[in-house]
């Protein structure tokens, strides 16, 4: 797990005109709550966000939040940018206990695409999920899921259920029952490689005909 510590500063001043002084200055507004604690208003250093967004365990690690002569563990839960503007309007921050679940949304990572025997006979692979809502303790949190590609063939499919998971982790969507078992990555010839294939089906079947009706 990467470690990521984000200094903070106290505020008091709320409202839109508030947080607009904020940006002016360098300042990301935001807010941490959870964990049996009342919330807590604070700023952060935009310049060193957005360093540590380009990240991506960021999003999916415990991180020390550092205020005052305080420090607490906590997550992203929601991150709001400008719509037109490299900009961090705000955030959101979920304190974590050690001895409480949380969830959060984790990526996968695929592993060794361009060796599985579907690409090698044209296929193209086709990611239905990219990322997935797990539910642990912090101390089984994953940064990311691996899940290898390298056995895949045509027309095959690969479900949440078939992904490896981490000790202490479930994922959240296969806790609403087993149809909700979606799929996450699958392999298929291009259409118009399968159309040819097709039509090369059906002239081989006629000429074959023809040639059943000729010798008769």
């Amino acid at each position: 797990m990467s470690d990521f510590v984000l200094q903070a500063e106290p505020r008091s001043d709320q409202g839109k005109g508030a947080s607009r002084r904020l940006r002016r200055t360098g300042r990301v507004p935001a807010v941490m709550y959870g964990a049996g604690k009342d919330p807590v208003m604070l700023t952060l250093d935009h310049d060193e966000l957005v360093n540590q967004l380009k990240n991506e365990a960021f999003f999916s690690s415990i991180l020390t939040i550092k205020l005052d002569k305080s420090e607490d563990q906590a997550i992203i839960k929601d991150l709001q940018r400008h719509p037109g503007k490299p900009y961090i309007l705000h955030m959101d921050l979920q304190r974590v206990s050690a001895t409480e679940a949380i969830r959060v949304q984790v990526p996968l990572h695929f592993m060794n695409e361009e060796k599985c025997p579907g690409v090698k006979e044209g296929g193209v692979i086709t990611h239905n999920i990219t990322e997935v809502e797990v539910s642990c303790l912090p101390k089984h949190l994953p940064e990311y899921i691996e899940l290898d590609l390298v056995d895949l063939d045509l027309d095959q499919t690969v479900h949440l259920t078939d992904l490896k998971l981490p000790e202490g982790v479930e994922l959240v969507e296969l806790m609403h029952g087993d149809d909700h078992d979606q799929p996450v990555v699958a392999i298929h010839l291009p259409r118009a490689a399968k159309e040819e294939e097709e039509e090369g089906g059906e002239e081989g079947g006629e000429e074959a005909a023809e040639a059943g009706g000729e010798e008769s």
